[in-house]
């Protein structure tokens, strides 16, 4: 991860923990640049990721203050965000319960959606993703065994995601998503704790590498009243 992302993520984290005050602008950039020992350029960019992901207004002459809807409410993923649940909810006790783990031959859609054969192995992984004691999503998965190799459950019981970047050294670019509402399947209502009328949210999600491979293709079912997805469009 560069410098810019690292404090891209500790600002994001001071946001989330009201470490800085909603009513007033956050640090200059000289003083972040100070505080974190790097360029002014490298704090412009880090708060630049801000801004797009819809956290942080830049208001001329005035400073740069945060985006008041992210202190209310559900968790607020910015639906251009690839970072997963993990670095979504830093500072949360995240704790994972694995449904299934399996290895398997692919359907035709999960082939096609991995552009794999039907001959190539897949893991199919089904986790619940529990946030503070609460159930919040749950996830199917499935990836190329030969791309995304050792994927065990003490992996599962952690961060995916980092085993890929930092056990793998493959670098995630970005993701296809469709973003749905649903109803409650018997699955979600028995890991989600939802009644039978409760909608869902779900993602299906195709994720890449920088080599323009896919590398994940999941669906995520989140609870209706623990999540909004919001979309950032700037005027250029």
């Amino acid at each position: 991860m560069n410098k810019y992302e690292r404090i891209a993520q500790e600002v994001k984290q001071r946001i989330m923990d009201k470490t800085y005050s909603g009513d007033d602008p956050i640090p200059d950039e000289i003083s972040l640049a100070n505080e974190f020992q790097v360029s002014r350029m490298t704090i412009k960019r880090a708060l630049d990721t801000l801004v797009m992901e819809g956290l942080l207004n830049r208001k001329r002459g005035h400073g740069t203050f945060i985006v008041k809807s992210v202190h209310n409410g559900p968790v607020n993923v910015v639906v251009n965000e690839m970072l997963g649940l993990t670095n979504v909810l830093r500072g949360k006790e995240i704790k994972n319960k694995i449904v299934a783990f399996d290895v398997q031959f692919p359907s035709e859609e999960v082939a096609a959606h991995l552009f794999i054969d039907a001959n190539s192995p897949v893991y199919h992984l089904i986790r619940l993703r529990v946030v503070e004691g609460e159930p919040y999503v749950i996830e199917r998965t499935y990836m190329p065994t030969k791309l995304i190799s050792g994927i065990t459950e003490q992996v599962l019981y952690g961060s995916v995601y980092k085993h890929i970047k930092e056990e793998l050294g493959l670098n995630i670019v970005g993701s296809h998503r469709t973003i749905r509402a649903s109803k409650s399947t018997e699955l979600d209502r028995e890991h989600l704790d939802c009644a039978a009328d409760d909608p869902i949210l779900e993602i299906e999600q195709v994720g890449y590498l920088d080599t323009g491979i896919p590398f994940e293709y999941s669906f995520s079912r989140h609870r209706y009243d623990k999540f909004v997805f919001t979309t950032v469009n700037r005027m250029r």
